[in-house]
């Protein structure tokens, strides 16, 4: 199945989402329930602009050799450094082909057969964080459940269930205090403040990844909360408007922690250019949502391995046009005008 393939399959059964040849932000901006952003919609269309701005440098004076893709996450070898985002309420954002039950077992399997691994998303449903739990068991521990900002003791239930399935690491997107349905919950939902996240980060019990950092103030304060990595995302404009591109300010916060703790990033990034752009900008490896979503609909496994494979290709194709032989060389050297 090619990855055109899979844009036509998707385009007949997933909803407001048209499937787009690039998904941009353009025609699904301001759809929430949808696949769209929020307010005016210029929080997805400003990730995916912002990438498309940068320019690399190509330089072929160099040694010719073979160029190796592979990415060591905690200790779990990628084929590239790539990982499909958490994506939640899946039927009522695209169509009811899938829930997010099946959404999660299709995704997690296919991840893992592709090398890569997949971040799973939570809902108001427990059976979705049981659902991925299992799924994740069932593959080895290959993939990392994301929970949303509950309380406490909802984390804690949450955080207990996910670890009996020895994932890779388990992740928290605190962005996600912006979504409707978290807000006025009983007891409350939401934002953390650092004595939480502390908690939070030891019950883990596994590294633990907050997703949802866009400033090096927040960077820093999710250090000192012990997180082991970070996710500069904006939740693909989902949650609050006009904000900076991820492209924006992911420089600052690797200046301000890199080294320090593992610094991904999403929002936009469609190809595997964009990825080789993310890592020259200091990203250890990207998260991928949107076109991942788009690649079950519209082939299941095999729309994700297709999807996994161009993506392996673009990044191959501009690491030895670039002269890098390995992600370690990858540097700021090789995008135009740094």
């Amino acid at each position: 199945m090619t990855y055109q393939e899979v844009l036509e399959q998707a385009r007949t059964c997933m909803g407001k989402c048209h499937a787009c040849p690039v998904c941009n932000g353009l025609a699904c901006k301001n759809t929430v329930p949808g696949p769209g952003a929020k307010g005016l919609g210029t929080g997805a269309i400003r990730n995916y602009q912002k990438w498309q701005e940068l320019c690399v440098n190509m330089d072929t004076i160099c040694e010719n050799g073979d160029v190796d893709t592979s990415y060591d996450f905690f200790g779990h070898k990628l084929t590239i450094p790539v990982m499909a985002g958490p994506v939640g309420a899946v039927a009522m954002h695209y169509s009811d082909k899938y829930d997010d039950l099946r959404y999660n077992n299709v995704l997690v399997e296919g991840c893992a057969k592709a090398g890569i691994l997949a971040f799973t998303g939570d809902g108001t449903n427990p059976a979705v964080m049981e659902g991925a739990a299992d799924a994740l068991k069932a593959n080895g521990g290959c993939g990392v459940p994301t929970v949303k900002p509950w309380n406490l003791e909802t984390v804690r239930q949450k955080m207990d269930l996910v670890k009996a399935a020895d994932p890779c690491a388990i992740a928290m997107d605190i962005d996600a205090a912006g979504l409707p349905f978290l807000k006025g919950m009983t007891p409350p939902a939401g934002s953390k403040t650092m004595d939480q996240l502390k908690e939070i980060a030891a019950m883990a019990g596994k590294p633990f990844i907050l997703k949802g950092i866009m400033t090096v103030k927040g960077a820093e304060k999710a250090l000192e909360a012990g997180a082991a990595g970070i996710i500069v995302s904006n939740h693909g404009g989902r949650v609050l408007d006009q904000c900076p591109a991820t492209a924006e300010v992911l420089p600052a916060i690797v200046d301000a922690v890199g080294g320090k703790m593992k610094v991904f990033v999403d929002g936009g990034i469609r190809s595997g250019m964009d990825v080789f752009k993310a890592l020259a900008l200091g990203a250890d490896a990207v998260l991928i949502a949107r076109p991942f979503v788009t690649a079950v609909y519209g082939g299941a496994q095999e729309g994700v391995q297709a999807y996994v494979d161009k993506l392996q290709a673009e990044l191959a194709d501009t690491m030895a046009m670039c002269g890098a032989h390995s992600l370690a060389d990858i540097d700021r050297s090789m995008l135009f005008g740094f």
